[in-house]
């Protein structure tokens, strides 16, 4: 559920008009809606109200400190995957006690300032990272809260791109090395183990993967208990699906969800942390366009828009859906005819759709592409030298300009000629 519709035979999002925004700011423009953020994280948390839980929002899905600011006051925790999402989480009033530190790649400096924000807990993947870690925790004289990632092996049947929990993917330490290193960190004198985390992927729409890597995280954490560990807590991550348009079966519902959850780990006595991302902000956000040209081909139609693949690159990365629907209702009535929808870049993999039945289109036309709420704005670029969009949070007959829309003058003036050019 969303909060887009039609009024009066025009898009609103909340109470405010699409075209009224348009106008005010200009296309492109990404439009985010609070009631959706706000309802989508209840309902997810929620389902998890007769547990002992913390929904730790993923900030890598929508990363506007206007949007973390939103599920904070929710009482939402954070998920984040570098320093510069911590400082975001944290200029957002999140408190380090609500914060978990994911990722393969931390480095030093992320975990002395993660140490210095007394965070909630590292989610460690590999041996030298936790070695690592427990060097720079001594240098400081404190204790690193610790929970070890673990690599189930399970196929999450979602995109090879966004798969976090095969045995070939990056990401956690193998399932059967687990418990050696829960051993070597237990030895070391400034590590503390609170936890157990799996992540297995993203978007994901049948639940038995789910059922799977958490009866291996179930099994896993009666095993530790029985080497002496302390376990607490079990992050259980994210990675529920949301419905972009073109779904066969309906994805499940949170209730669902916590249903599995709540199998594999009753009676284990531990606080349940999870790490949803694009299923709080996905169907929250859309992304406004402007047709500049309609271009008809020997047997192909292109409607050419004014955002791009540097604005938002799923289609092309993922092979991403996304619907796309006339900002202005009576163009719904028009004819229909196959399209591709492009933007001005200079690649030929630059869509937002290929080979889609839509109204026939004109120029001047105000286009919605829904579900954009996710790994939109944060995989966006300059590719081009096209300069970053605005960010619009609505909050019902209200908006604000989270990110303005950025200035030539700011793009170049963060590049330098060196001096040994002479002047002209």
């Amino acid at each position: 559920m969303h909060h887009f519709e039609y009024r009066d035979g025009v898009l609103h999002a909340e109470e405010l008009s699409i075209e009224r925004l348009a106008a005010e700011v200009g296309t492109p423009f990404y439009c985010y809606s609070t009631a959706t953020l706000e309802r989508h994280f209840r309902v997810f948390r929620d389902a998890f109200s007769d547990t002992d839980s913390l929904v730790c929002y993923a900030i890598k899905s929508n990363s506007n400190i206007a949007v973390i600011k939103t599920l904070a006051e929710l009482g939402s925790g954070m998920d984040v995957v570098s320093e510069g999402e911590l400082r975001r989480a944290r200029a957002a009033g999140v408190p380090g006690e609500r914060i978990i530190f994911s990722g393969v790649g931390k480095t030093a400096e992320e975990m002395q300032y993660g140490l210095a924000e007394k965070i909630l807990c590292f989610n460690v993947e590999s041996e030298q990272e936790l070695f690592l870690l427990n060097d720079v925790a001594g240098a400081m004289n404190v204790s690193a809260p610790v929970s070890m990632r673990i690599n189930p092996d399970v196929d999450p049947k979602t995109h090879a791109k966004i798969s976090t929990g095969k045995a070939e993917d990056k990401f956690g330490v193998p399932y059967r090395q687990a418990r050696e290193l829960y051993k070597q960190a237990s030895q070391l004198n400034n590590i503390k183990i609170t936890g157990v985390d799996m992540h297995i992927g993203s978007q994901i729409t049948d639940l038995q993967p789910f059922g799977d890597a958490f009866q291996l995280l179930r099994d896993l954490v009666i095993e530790l208990r029985g080497d002496g560990h302390n376990i607490d807590h079990i992050d259980l991550g994210g990675g529920l699906g949301i419905p972009y348009g073109n779904q066969e079966n309906p994805v499940p519902l949170p209730d669902d969800y916590a249903a599995v959850v709540k199998t594999h780990t009753k009676d284990l006595g531990c606080r349940l942390l999870f790490e949803p991302g694009r299923m709080i902000t996905g169907n929250s956000g859309i992304l406004v366009t402007r047709v500049l040209f309609v271009k008809n081909a020997i047997d192909k139609s292109f409607t050419i828009v004014d955002a791009a693949m540097n604005d938002l690159i799923r289609p092309t990365l993922y092979e991403a859906y996304h619907d796309i629907i006339p900002v202005s209702d009576t163009r719904n009535s028009s004819p229909r005819q196959k399209t591709d929808i492009v933007g001005p870049v200079c690649e030929t993999g630059d869509y937002l759709a290929l080979d889609r039945s839509l109204p026939a289109f004109e120029q001047g036309d105000l286009l919605s592409v829904m579900t954009a709420g996710a790994y939109g704005a944060t995989l966006s670029s300059q590719y081009n030298s096209r300069r970053l969009i605005p960010e619009i949070l609505v909050k019902k007959d209200e908006y604000c300009v989270i990110r303005p829309r950025e200035s030539y003058e700011d793009m170049l003036s963060r590049e330098k000629i060196p001096s040994w050019f002479s002047e002209t």
